[in-house]
């Protein structure tokens, strides 16, 4: 289909093609074109926003979104191109500029300071003052009435580091709301969130909505695309593929549009999978949570294995347990008891150094906070678990053997970039999880943990990593793979296993499995359903 084809019962125009009252558009970005070396990031980009609409931003990782926010946040110059706010046009020179202008941004890695608190982090630099001092009682009560306003009941006095994922995701909102916004932009603002969590941020859009505030909202979720937004711009390869009004479109016709290609053979399931004997066997773990984080969840007496080219999918809402599980096993985090294998061998769970030593790798949900140093080039980062492997008798890198290793997983795993030299950060979300799991592939492993695999990629993206994942266990590699998408751990697993409140609810063969199934076991556990089923009256 060619990008100017008619999509669903409308069509896709230009980014000027939404009728307005008269009046000039909220956003008008003109010709934004913009470079780095090697790359021409964005190219040509028209964009509106009017004042009263939620617009959203797509297009697979690397198309350009970030760079345009990053131009619309005054944090990056535009190397062309012409902006306009109500008519009128500004040059955003710095963020606290396009702040001033009534913009701010949401950041999908929060911009929060853990050692402060809630209210000093809804009124960081704005502070309200009383002859001259900070007026602790007014900007608490200002922070209390904002964060209501998001649903969030908790002391503006609590330390953010005290916060779960999901509160401060719901402060960063509440800092966006302290400020005299006229455009907010959301960048995967429910990456995080729970599904009640994420119906309370589209309340507070609506609002905003009605309020005449405009909103930009990123998201590779485009269920919720359709469910919120009004509008939609695509972007692909740095260039502007149409906009077009969310009523008008499929799911299916967005995808095209973002990729270029169809999709109906994007995420097929594997058939006819084979399977050995138990690779890892993890035997009545239990755990009594992280004592830095008091949101942590306890592990019970839990058991399961997972074979040799197997794909065992693990699910459970948040506050479940599933991540704490992962890194039970990886000896990030203490256990209280309980034994776990691999090939018969016991690890030693005091450390990941003996985790890593019997085959274990794991990859974290949050790659970029846990997993990869923005700062550092690709090299090192996808080299850095193998440079035991990679370094001579005399204590230096073989730098020559670390190239041939980077050059092979950027060939098999098709990870996109200028050189190994370029910094890790500057790569798209779905080239960085790629990186992270060849890090772990570069080693060998008997066994792959993936938390959240494929959380903040594109749907492209999205589906090389699973052809991936199929493609490890089809050689034999053992897989765990935690996921808060049912539809995705209904793609990738053989066999599922459900969570609840740090317990095992759960085993399902994929043949028996369904979403509703597994909310099931995920919300009222084996048990319950049982007790239900026999005191149901017979028919």
């Amino acid at each position: 289909m060619s990008d100017g084809a008619p999509l669903g019962s409308g069509g896709l125009g230009s980014a000027e093609s939404m009728p307005g009252s008269g009046a000039p558009p909220l956003l008008r970005m003109t010709g934004i074109r913009k470079s780095f070396p090697g790359v021409l990031a964005v190219d040509g980009v028209d964009f509106t926003v009017e004042a009263g609409e939620i617009h959203a931003l797509l297009g697979e990782n690397g198309a350009g979104k970030s760079t345009l926010l990053k131009i619309l946040a005054g944090a990056q110059p535009p190397d062309a191109g012409r902006i306009e706010l109500s008519g009128e046009p500004v040059e955003l020179e710095s963020p606290l500029d396009a702040q001033a202008h009534g913009i701010v941004t949401i950041y999908q890695e929060f911009n929060l300071i853990p050692t402060l608190t809630v209210a000093e982090n809804v009124f960081i630099g704005r502070e309200p003052l009383r002859y001259g001092l900070v007026d602790w009682p007014r900007m608490r009560r200002e922070t209390r009435a904002i964060i209501g306003r998001v649903g969030l009941d908790l002391s503006p006095d609590r330390l953010v580091a005290d916060l779960s994922v999901a509160e401060q995701q719901m402060v960063e909102i509440a800092k966006a709301l302290a400020v005299s916004s006229k455009l907010i932009v959301m960048d995967e603002p429910t990456s995080a969130l729970a599904e009640s969590e994420a119906a309370t941020l589209f309340r507070i859009c609506r609002d905003l909505k009605a309020e005449g505030i405009g909103i930009v909202f990123v998201s590779h979720r485009l269920d919720e695309v359709k469910t919120l937004c009004d509008r939609l711009t695509v972007l692909r390869d740095g260039r502007l593929v149409g906009s077009a009004e969310v009523a008008d479109v499929e799911i299916d016709d967005i995808i095209r549009m973002m990729v270029g290609r169809e999709v109906d053979r994007l995420f097929e399931r594997r058939r006819g999978q084979r399977t050995g004997a138990p690779a890892l066997v993890v035997d009545g773990l239990s755990a009594e949570g992280d004592p830095r984080d008091p949101s942590a969840t306890r592990l019970f007496d839990i058991s399961f294995h997972v074979a040799r080219g197997e794909i065992v999918g693990l699910a459970g809402l948040v506050g479940a347990g599933r991540t704490e599980l992962a890194r039970s096993i990886f000896g990030a985090d203490p256990i209280a008891r309980g034994r776990v294998t691999v090939d018969g061998v016991a690890v030693d769970l005091r450390s990941p150094e003996g985790a890593i030593r019997a085959g274990i790798g794991l990859v974290p949900e949050d790659r970029k906070q846990q997993a990869l140093f923005l700062a550092l080039a690709v090299r090192l980062n996808l080299s850095i678990a193998a440079l035991g492997h990679l370094t001579s008798r005399f204590g230096f890198v073989d730098e020559r053997a670390e190239g041939v290793l980077v050059e092979d997983y950027k060939r098999r795993l098709n990870i996109k970039m200028a050189s190994a030299g370029v910094e890790v950060g500057n790569l798209s979300g779905g080239n960085q999880q790629k990186v992270v799991l060849a890090r772990w592939l570069a080693l060998k492993p008997k066994v792959l943990i993936v938390d959240e695999p494929t959380r903040g990629i594109d749907v492209a993206a999205k589906a090389e990593v699973h052809q991936l994942l199929f493609e490890l266990a089809e050689a034999g590699l053992a897989i765990l793979a935690i996921s808060s998408e049912l539809s995705e751990i209904l793609t990738l697993s053989d066999r599922i296993l459900t969570m609840r409140e740090g317990r095992l609810t759960g085993d399902v063969a994929i043949e028996a499995a369904s979403e509703e199934r597994l909310m099931q076991l995920m919300t009222l556990g084996a048990a319950t359903q049982q007790r239900q089923a026999a005191d149901a009256p017979a028919n």
